[in-house]
């Protein structure tokens, strides 16, 4: 999957425009807005950012566990090197100590995520504080052609770039799940 991005400053442009995708067959779970006027853009009914999406977090807790991976894996090295692992006690306080260093590690990480931007969004962070809303969609290589025709009726829009996009999986699954609590 791709991730289109495109910045506009007129919030009912892009509520035709989401409006347009869902009709060609992009789902709802593919199209996002990025605001600082969360308010605006939910009276729109436009589909935003969850506030968890607009922080580092995920990206922040894989870095402390690598970080901690890394450190886990030292402690059992030098344990075992130092002969440590001979006594009475065995593995089992190395073991834990590295569960525990890890654990630690991943959970600092995406405490420390808590605190910055999503590392996809820093670079809207000019354009977010002017006012103007990111509006961005995840397609399949099959669904280009539709966003490039329907993008061609908003002029309005300005190109923002691509990125990588959530994984096909993680959109699947979301498609299933918001499939079902309507059925409820």
């Amino acid at each position: 999957m791709n991730r289109h991005y495109y910045i506009s400053d007129n919030l009912d442009d892009l509520e035709s425009l989401e409006n347009e995708l869902e009709a060609q067959g992009i789902g709802t779970e593919q199209i996002h807005v990025l605001s600082e006027k969360d308010a605006d853009v939910e009276q729109h009914h436009l589909h935003d950012v969850p506030s968890f999406m607009k922080q580092d977090v995920v990206h922040s807790g894989e870095i402390g566990a690598v970080v901690g991976v890394l450190l886990a894996g030292l402690v059992l090295v030098v344990a075992y090197f130092m002969g440590w692992t001979e006594t009475a006690a065995g593995w089992i306080p190395f073991v834990f100590l590295a569960i525990v260093l890890f654990g630690f590690c991943t959970w600092e990480g995406g405490f420390f995520g808590i605190q910055v931007p999503n590392a996809h969004f820093r670079r809207f962070k000019q354009n977010l504080a002017e006012g103007k809303h990111v509006f961005f969609v995840d397609v399949e290589a099959d669904q280009e052609a539709v966003l490039e025709q329907v993008i061609e009726h908003h002029p309005r829009l300005n190109a923002a770039g691509t990125g990588s996009a959530a994984p096909h999986w993680i959109v699947a699954w979301l498609h299933r799940w918001h499939q079902f609590k309507r059925t409820i």
